[in-house]
């Protein structure tokens, strides 16, 4: 049985507690707020049955294995922190810090205290995702030429809104094109080329980002994220003999259509339950019962190449959380 901890009770932690019964030999036995009063109604819509005041409290606890670390994402790093200095294991959501510095230190960290550290990006454990990447490696499509992906919202949000507060960590980059730059990543790995346009709101955060990515292969990716207008949030992976297309919420999708040449479409559709988060929940703890400390899903290389390539791309639109 693994023993899990929530930090934060906001709509994600909520998301992640619901999918965590879904999870064979989990139990959710605590929850930690920086307010006693958020923590103790969580915990009663959530039957959590101990509920704590502070993040170092909830670190604290000796009956929990894992922690899932569900603040914004400023708070990231030192939630985090918290929880590896009280000796857990963390899955801390995505993006795992506001840059790799600061994620850097979070896996040297974990690393000196031989504890296990993964980044909450759902979409590298779902399960037709993982078959897509199958369809890639057995020769589905050919050799992949180009990855398109976009994700965009509607909005408008309000300035104090985590979505466009910069001391939220707020913008589109970080909150929403994390996954098309993931999906990228999964596919072809670092690239050695980047481009990137955005527009900034007044807080100093993009609101509209368009990105080109080249690898040294002749591989392209085009990738868009937004806050000013609801996309498709759809993608598509293309090779010189095929096209593998994923639709709406790309990052984890009902079906998926292969297109091979010559051959009629084929769609194989996803055997999901629940949100998907509980992917995520199940290779931590398939992780933990091996002794890893890193994911071979989600490891730490592919995570600080991600969020090195966001870096790179806030340098050129002129975004700094400093």
């Amino acid at each position: 049985m693994t023993r899990w901890g929530i930090l934060a009770t906001g709509n994600i932690a909520a998301r992640f507690a619901e999918d965590l019964r879904l999870v064979p030999d989990a139990e959710l036995v605590a929850v930690g707020s920086r307010t006693r009063e958020s923590a103790e109604l969580f915990a009663r819509r959530h039957d959590v049955p101990r509920a704590y005041a502070s993040w170092a409290e909830l670190a604290a606890d000796p009956d929990l294995d894992a922690i899932y670390v569900a603040t914004p994402h400023a708070a990231h790093h030192e939630a985090a922190l918290a929880c590896l200095a009280g000796g857990k294991a963390v899955l801390v959501e995505k993006p795992c810090t506001l840059d790799l510095p600061t994620t850097t230190e979070l896996v040297e960290t974990a690393r000196a205290r031989g504890l296990f550290l993964m980044e909450a990006m759902w979409m590298r454990t779902n399960p037709l995702i993982l078959r897509v990447l199958e369809l890639i490696g057995d020769g589905a499509i050919g050799e992949v030429t180009h990855v398109r992906a976009d994700f965009g919202v509607a909005g408008p949000f309000p300035p104090e809104h985590r979505m466009r507060a910069r001391t939220l960590g707020g913008g589109a980059l970080l909150d929403l094109g994390v996954y098309p730059l993931s999906l990228a990543h999964l596919v072809l790995g670092a690239p050695q080329h980047v481009q990137a346009w955005a527009k900034l709101t007044p807080e100093a955060v993009d609101e509209n980002t368009g990105m080109v990515l080249g690898w040294d292969s002749g591989a392209v990716a085009t990738l868009s994220c937004g806050m000013v207008g609801a996309t498709a949030i759809t993608a598509s992976i293309t090779g010189t003999t095929g096209r593998i297309d994923l639709p709406e919420l790309f990052f984890r999708p009902a079906h998926v259509v292969l297109h091979r040449a010559g051959a009629e479409p084929e769609t194989i559709p996803a055997d999901l339950t629940g949100g998907g988060y509980q992917y995520e929940a199940i290779e931590v703890q398939r992780c933990l019962a091996a002794g890893l400390t890193e994911s071979p899903l989600v490891p730490h290389a592919a995570t600080l190449e991600v969020m090195g390539l966001i870096d790179d791309i806030k340098a050129r639109i002129g975004v700094s959380y400093a």
